[in-house]
């Protein structure tokens, strides 16, 4: 079996002697080098989007790569793509950057200049190291070809703004009505108070805490932490003790989205309105990024506030976040326009009336499943879900063409 090798070495005259190297070992075929750590995570990332086939299965990574320092670009290379294996090598692999390496996730270290057996002997072993992990997280099923599920997380720009209620009903239409394979999960990642449980009246022992610490969140450990609702719809619930919600690291989030991702079609992920470590580091991964307000100053200043925030800390920019309106009125001054001004976001075409009496019932009974369908609150929050292509649009009724057509 030929093993894939890509090399990431900043200075070309060294990446030509490493390719050189690398082309000796018995069955390998080195890649393209790539210059520097972004290079590196577009690259992995875009041949992810063709295949998974189609990554490497070795990354040779040079301590000088940049701009990224070289165990940061390890540890995110080995969350983002948790089935490649790592090398690092270094003029210096003293048993302290050794500790270190292993700890942010490579498979091997070797010394500067680079001899053929060393390179070979580490490379084998992280080739090995990867083909395993490929199988075990494959868990002997195929894996689908093509990108992974797509990140959907929503979040409140204040508490009471209904951004949980939003989480549920996105992911319930994604599972019940989406044309998706692999399904819909839904995590509550508001650790310190979330209620996606209380919404679906869920009382289970485990939690998202339960995977924090664990280096290696296999399908079979994730199973062990999933609730399967009767809808079908899979949850991570928050865990009832929201002290252990300080357990759960930026670190940990970012290995339980590249495992679910790989598992589910379509990952909702509850970030309730208090941000930390953990729900933004799934901001940053999300593919779209929905921020709820209801329509009145105090909550669109809330708004501009969170944006801001995630733009100094490089979060995601203004213009990459979707603000949905919820509990609009007849009544109401602030308008979605004037909103996606202020804030600089953009704003759903879809924005959701206020119904109290139509939620009031089916939140009571812990079965939000059961909103009524035919009710204003349930039909806008779907239509977003049309809006965000989690489902197909409603076929147009019978006829209806025909009346449009029909002169007076």
């Amino acid at each position: 079996m030929t093993t894939r090798i890509l090399p990431a070495v900043g200075d070309p005259d060294t990446a030509r002697s490493l390719i050189t190297l690398l082309s000796q070992l018995p069955d390998s075929e080195p890649m393209r080098s790539v210059p520097d750590s972004g290079t590196l995570l577009d690259t992995l990332a875009s041949l992810t989007h063709e295949s998974v086939a189609e990554l490497p299965d070795v990354v040779v990574i040079h301590e000088h790569i940049g701009p990224l320092p070289a165990l940061e670009l390890i540890r995110e290379v080995a969350l983002r793509f948790p089935a490649v294996g790592v090398v690092l090598v270094s003029a210096e692999p003293t048993a302290g950057l050794y500790s270190a390496a292993m700890d942010a996730g490579a498979r091997g270290l070797a010394g500067l200049p680079l001899t053929y057996d060393e390179l070979g002997a580490r490379v084998l072993a992280a080739a090995q190291w990867a083909a395993g992990m490929r199988r075990h997280l494959g868990a002997g099923e195929t894996v689908a070809p093509g990108p992974g599920g797509r990140i959907i997380t929503v979040s409140g720009a204040k508490g009471g703004v209904g951004a949980t209620v939003l989480a549920t009903q996105l992911a319930l239409a994604a599972q019940t009505a989406g044309p998706f394979e692999r399904g819909a999960i839904l995590i509550d990642l508001d650790l310190l108070c979330g209620d996606v449980g209380s919404y679906f009246d869920v009382q289970f022992r485990r939690s998202v805490a339960d995977l924090a610490g664990i280096a290696d969140i296999t399908p079979q450990v994730l199973a062990e932490a999933v609730f399967t609702h009767e809808t079908g719809l899979s949850m991570l619930i928050a865990p009832a003790e929201g002290e252990r919600g300080e357990d759960v690291s930026d670190a940990t989030a970012r290995q339980l989205l590249t495992a679910v991702r790989s598992r589910y079609d379509v990952v909702v992920v509850d970030c309730g309105s208090h941000m930390n470590s953990a729900n933004a580091a799934a901001v940053e991964m999300a593919d779209i990024a929905v921020l709820v307000t209801t329509p009145d100053v105090i909550a669109v200043r809330a708004v501009n506030r969170m944006v801001r925030m995630w733009d100094r800390l490089r979060i995601r920019k203004a213009a990459d976040t979707l603000t949905v309106v919820n509990r609009l009125g007849r009544t109401s001054h602030i308008q979605p326009q004037l909103i996606s001004r202020i804030t600089g976001t953009h704003v759903a075409r879809s924005v959701i009336p206020a119904g109290f009496r139509e939620l009031q019932e089916a939140q009571d009974a812990g079965r939000i499943q059961d909103l009524d369908v035919r009710g204003q609150v349930r039909r806008a929050m779907w239509a977003l879900a049309v809006e965000l292509g989690l489902i197909a649009p409603e076929p147009a009724a019978a006829g209806a063409g025909r009346r449009r057509g029909r002169r007076p």
